[in-house]
C-alpha cells in the first residue's frame, strides 16, 4: 500500500497518473495547502520541502520508504515495478533526461507563470517584467517539446513512459493560462494522445472536488506563500 500525499495540481497529477497506470493500491492523504497542512511536522518528515506530491511506500521490507519530489517518485515507482521506463540504455537515458528537463525548465517556468497569472496583484497579472518573463519562458519550453515531438509519438524511446506523464500536466493547462497551442501542432497531437488514456483521465480528476478557487484574502495568501 502507498500513502499518496496529494493536492490536485499539475505536480500532483503526474504521480496520480502513474499510480493509476500501474494499478497499485494507494490511499490519498489530502494535504490542504490553503490550511497550511504542508507545514505540519508529520508531513515535513516525508517531504522536507513542504511540497506535494510525496509518497510513503509500505510495500517494502522494513520501515515504510518516503519519497518526495514528483520526478523522484516517478523514477522510483517505474524502477520498482519495471514499467513505463525504457529497458534499453539509450531509451532510459532519454527518459531520465526529460524528467530532469521538466523539473529544471518546464515545471519551474510554467509554475511561475501560473503564479503571476493566478495570484499576482491585478496590476502585475498581465503586465510587468515577471509576468512577461515567465510567459515567454513557458512558450519557449513548448517550443522545446514541439521540436522533440516532431515525427515521434512519445518523448523517450518507442513507447509511452514516465517522461510523457511528467511533462503532460503543464501542457494540459496551457489553454487555461491563455497560452494557445496553435504554433505547436506536435505538442497538440501528443497532448491528445496522452489525455485519451483512461488512467490519465482518472489521475487528473483525482480530488478535483477538493480544489478551491485561488485565494484572494490576505490570510489565505499568508498561509499559502508562507508570508507570516
Amino acid at each position: 500500500m502507498i500513502d499518496f500525499h496529494y493536492w490536485p495540481t499539475p505536480n500532483g497529477w503526474k504521480v496520480a497518473i502513474l499510480l493509476e497506470e500501474l494499478g497499485l493500491p494507494y490511499r490519498v492523504r489530502m494535504v490542504n495547502i490553503g490550511e497550511g497542512d504542508q507545514f505540519a511536522p508529520e508531513f515535513l518528515a516525508i517531504s522536507p520541502n513542504a511540497r506535494m506530491p510525496a509518497i510513503l511506500d509500505h510495500d517494502v521490507a522494513g520501515p515504510p520508504v518516503p519519497v518526495f519530489e514528483s520526478g523522484a517518485i516517478l523514477l522510483y515507482l517505474a524502477e520498482k515495478t519495471g514499467r513505463f521506463l525504457p529497458q534499453d540504455q539509450l531509451g532510459r537515458k532519454e527518459a531520465v533526461e526529460w524528467l530532469f528537463w521538466q523539473t529544471g525548465n518546464q515545471g519551474p517556468m510554467a509554475g511561475q507563470h501560473s503564479h503571476f497569472f493566478n495570484y499576482a496583484p491585478e496590476t502585475e497579472r498581465r503586465q510587468g517584467y515577471g509576468f512577461e518573463r515567465y510567459r515567454r519562458e513557458t512558450i519557449r519550453c513548448l517550443d522545446v517539446l514541439e521540436r522533440r515531438l516532431q515525427g515521434r509519438d512519445w518523448l523517450a524511446g518507442e513507447a509511452y513512459s514516465i517522461a510523457d506523464m511528467m511533462c503532460f500536466p503543464w501542457a494540459l493547462i496551457m489553454k487555461a493560462m491563455e497560452i494557445p497551442l496553435d504554433r505547436h501542432p506536435s505538442v497538440t497531437d501528443w497532448r491528445a494522445r496522452v489525455k485519451a488514456r483512461p488512467a490519465v483521465r482518472r489521475g487528473v480528476a483525482l480530488g478535483k472536488e477538493s480544489r478551491p478557487s485561488r485565494p484572494h484574502d490576505d490570510k489565505a495568501r499568508r498561509i499559502l506563500f508562507r508570508q507570516e
